[in-house]
């Protein structure tokens, strides 16, 4: 169960998100009463409710926003259990002082928005011995471990324990604690209104990760990375687990490039079935696989690790495949093409500009070279762009020369032009030639303006949007043994990314 936190000054607002919850049917709302501007007015918020309810009055040393005095505050949670609210949050040294009386569940909670302590278990020790119906541990994640350590107490627990970490690092908690037996978790009224560090929105937590289907068969996939909150690899994954009705979860995990390794042995422990990788770590990734695909080892780099029917890890690269299936399907100039069609086409002796010399960029040049074609690299760190060169034994030139240098085929692989700088251009329009394929693996915005300005110049156009739903679609099959569902893919990419909508 997910319930939804809700925060406002006025009660009439409360009151209305009360009711617009229910009717998105959320089954449970907690009323941060230390958020309103004025004292509380309890029944005013409680009457005719139309979800059970958690009262919860912070205080400022709790990071809440509660301005009275002590007395006052423990009058109003008193007030609430004898008005029959459903649950009421009372912090540890509180516990004593407030009794318990009638149906009113009593939440005994703890938070550390510093760090996950090193007596975790000491704390919920003491935490249960206050007359708990339901214990609340919650901490702040400041490595990818922390999670583990409050995972693992969760699914031990002796009572039953709401445990997750706040945090950017904590953020795939707040999900798999429904896993490991946590009778709820915590969500946000929506995404611009967080009430405490990396809280997901009850949309999110509803309609991409699914929540109230996570069990403790679930399978569990994700994205390293670092930066991760960008990803839609959690929208496209979740959609195409949800179309194919396995019971998986995918999600994102926050990764310093300095920790993937004690990480990845840390996170054994979850089972996890495997994992998209991200930047930075497609390179240092290879080492945890027993098996690594063609790819993987002509490119040097993997940003798919998964389990092999030995268990064991395998490693590969979709960019590298789904990449060439793009150029291809822009050369064809055909969207309907088949797998065999597009195979069919040769870039042999093609001239290539390829913008960029990034991880994307190795996997993509060492794709055309291997294909055959004449490719010329251009990037804006200029050393980068020779280093790359020399080792494909290919041309490369200054950017600010890449207007003469003549292409049949022009490749972005920088992120000029993503999300939120949709006017900008890796390639002036005027450097376009009528005719040419051009590439922009940028897929947000989908239709970016380099491959609006090729529109207008008749060139033929390859979408990034295109490439990443291809290589999501090859680490689907490569999870799960099956076929994946791409226009599901698709369609949830082109949701996430819509300005409307729908």
């Amino acid at each position: 169960m997910i319930c939804v936190s809700i925060g406002r000054t006025r009660h009439k607002m409360v009151v209305a998100e009360q009711r617009y919850l229910a009717d998105k049917g959320a089954e449970l709302v907690e009323l941060r009463l230390d958020w309103l501007s004025g004292m509380p007015k309890l029944d005013q918020l409680i009457q005719d409710r139309p979800t059970p309810v958690i009262i919860t009055l912070r205080r400022q040393s709790d990071r809440g926003r509660w301005r009275g005095t002590e007395e006052q505050r423990l009058t109003i949670l008193r007030s609430a259990i004898v008005a029959g609210v459903e649950y009421v949050d009372l912090e540890a040294d509180i516990a004593k002082q407030v009794r318990r009386y009638g149906e009113t569940k009593r939440i005994i909670s703890h938070h550390d928005f510093e760090e996950t302590p090193d007596d975790l278990e000491e704390i919920y020790r003491q935490l249960c011995g206050l007359d708990p119906d339901i214990v609340k541990l919650v901490t702040m994640a400041n490595a990818p471990s922390d999670i583990i350590r409050l995972l693992r107490l969760v699914k031990n627990a002796t009572v039953p324990t709401i445990g997750f970490c706040m945090g950017e690092f904590g953020v795939a908690s707040r999900i798999l604690c429904g896993k490991y037996g946590s009778p709820f978790t915590y969500a946000t009224f929506s995404e611009d209104r967080e009430l405490a560090p990396g809280q997901l929105s009850f949309e999110q937590m509803k309609d991409i990760y699914h929540y109230d289907d996570i069990n403790i068969k679930t399978d569990v996939y994700g994205v390293l990375g670092d930066p991760i909150a960008h990803s839609m690899s959690p929208q496209i994954h979740n959609a195409a687990f949800r179309n194919r009705s396995i019971n998986s979860v995918y999600l994102p995990f926050r990764v310093a490039k300095h920790a993937l390794k004690a990480t990845l042995d840390d996170f054994e422990w979850l089972g996890i079935r495997g994992y998209s990788v991200t930047i930075p770590h497609k390179e240092e990734v290879i080492s945890k696989a027993e098996l690594k695909d063609a790819s993987v080892n002509e490119i040097g780099a993997a940003n798919t690790l998964y389990r092999g029917a030995d268990e064991s890890w395998c490693a590969s690269n979709t960019d590298y495949d789904s990449a060439m299936q793009t150029i291809k399907l822009g050369v064809l100039g055909d969207p309907q093409a088949t797998d065999d069609e597009i195979d069919d086409v040769s870039l042999a002796g093609m001239k290539i500009l390829l913008l960029g010399a990034g991880g994307v960029a190795r996997a993509i040049s060492r794709g055309v070279v291997l294909q055959g074609a004449a490719l010329t690299i251009c990037s804006r760190t200029h050393k980068r762009a020779v280093a790359l060169a020399e080792e494909l034994g290919c041309q490369q030139v200054l950017w600010e020369n890449r207007g003469s240098a003549f292409a049949d085929i022009l490749i972005n692989c920088t992120p000029v032009g993503m999300h939120p700088n949709v006017d900008e251009t890796p390639f002036e329009a005027h450097w376009l030639r009528e005719g040419m394929l051009v590439f922009d693996t940028v897929y947000n915005p989908e239709n970016t303006l380099l491959l609006k300005q090729a529109k207008e110049r008749e060139c033929r156009i390859a979408s990034g949007l295109e490439m990443f739903v291809r290589q999501a679609a090859l680490q689907f099959e490569r999870f799960t043994g099956g076929p994946a569902p791409v226009e599901t893919m698709r369609e949830s990419v082109r949701r996430t990314i819509s300005p409307v909508k729908y």
